[in-house]
């Protein structure tokens, strides 16, 4: 064979797979891959679209929240997601929220089990709909039993027992743990922690729906027993109360918190809060919807039936820098 018709033929072999590869292409399951990988690597999923429930405890106004919901957001944008968020601080009426998404025939339900008895019946009827739960935030004890598939979140008596820790080795002997949401399981477990550690911990109860009456209550206590030395909050919005509650009270204890914002970042660097205990709100968020869309479109689940942990760590002025660049963004 000739090198001119050596060429020839090449030239007609290659024109045939350009012609076959745009066939392929054009029409069928190879089209559709390539559209994936396309999306894919846009950072957007092409699957279909499906609608996710996200039902939490929070109260109006907790930033906290905020930061959970923006994880949501940013996963069901990546997951070509419809995400519908709803909370109510108390029990029954978030058990309500959670059958009302049973009743618009959802695709997943993501949901905080921080009163976990109001929330048992409504669990058993969206897993019987079959419509798959997953669980962050509250009810580590409690999520496996209640056959949900996946809990994300913080071991809650651990972080308890860590802050106990801290403040232990700071010296404290006075703490007060000011628990602003009755009957939360988390809450509780936190306070329960830090009393194992330092036993002479007292407990306030305060009214978290009204940052006025916390103050109150926190310049209260303050001023009747001048031994505190820790000022203990279990929320960043609580913690600038404290704050404030110091500031009227006179008083030289110090306040340290779990969870964040960007105002409590602030009041860290200031020097006004020493520490804050964290847990990755914005991880809880994000993971809880991207473990139902590859539960949805690939059956995978994490964790391996145990608790995907994304807590506890300690934020305080040595490593606070790195955290506020996050912060700022709405996303730590």
């Amino acid at each position: 064979m000739s090198r001119r018709t050596r060429r020839a033929t090449a030239a007609v072999v290659t024109t045939l797979l350009v012609a076959s590869v745009a066939a392929c292409s054009s029409t069928g399951g190879r089209k559709a891959v390539e559209d994936a990988e396309r999306a894919r690597s846009a950072g957007k999923a092409s699957t279909p679209t499906m609608t996710i429930a996200l039902v939490t405890h929070s109260g109006p106004g907790d930033t906290f929240w905020d930061i959970v919901r923006k994880g949501a957001q940013d996963a069901a944008a990546k997951d070509n997601v419809r995400l519908q968020y709803t909370a109510d601080p108390d029990g029954a009426k978030q058990a309500n929220l959670v059958q009302q998404a049973i009743d618009k025939k959802v695709d997943g339900i993501a949901l905080t089990l921080a009163k976990p008895d109001a929330m048992q019946g409504v669990v058993k009827k969206s897993i019987a709909a079959k419509i798959p739960v997953v669980a962050l935030n509250g009810g580590l004890d409690r999520w496996k039993a209640m056959g949900v598939t996946s809990y994300f979140g913080q071991d809650e008596k651990i972080a308890g027992q860590q802050a106990g820790d801290r403040m232990l080795k700071e010296g404290a002997k006075h703490p007060v743990c000011v628990i602003h949401e009755q009957g939360n399981v988390g809450l509780n477990d936190r306070c329960a922690g830090v009393k194992q550690k330092v036993p002479a911990t007292q407990l306030l109860y305060v009214d978290g729906k009204s940052p006025a009456s916390m103050q109150t209550a926190i310049t209260s206590k303050l001023q009747q027993d001048k031994a505190i030395d820790y000022v203990l909050t279990l929320g960043g919005p609580i913690a600038l109360v404290a704050v404030q509650s110091k500031s009227s009270a006179a008083s030289k204890a110090k306040v340290v918190t779990f969870d964040t914002s960007q105002d409590l970042i602030n009041a860290i660097k200031g020097g006004t809060v020493e520490w804050a205990v964290d847990q990755q709100p914005y991880l809880q968020g994000y993971l809880a919807i991207d473990q139902l869309w590859l539960l949805k479109t690939n059956g995978n689940t994490v964790g391996g039936g145990q608790a995907v942990l994304t807590g506890p760590a300690f934020i305080d002025k040595g490593n606070v820098a790195a955290v506020e660049k996050f912060a700022a963004s709405g996303r730590r």
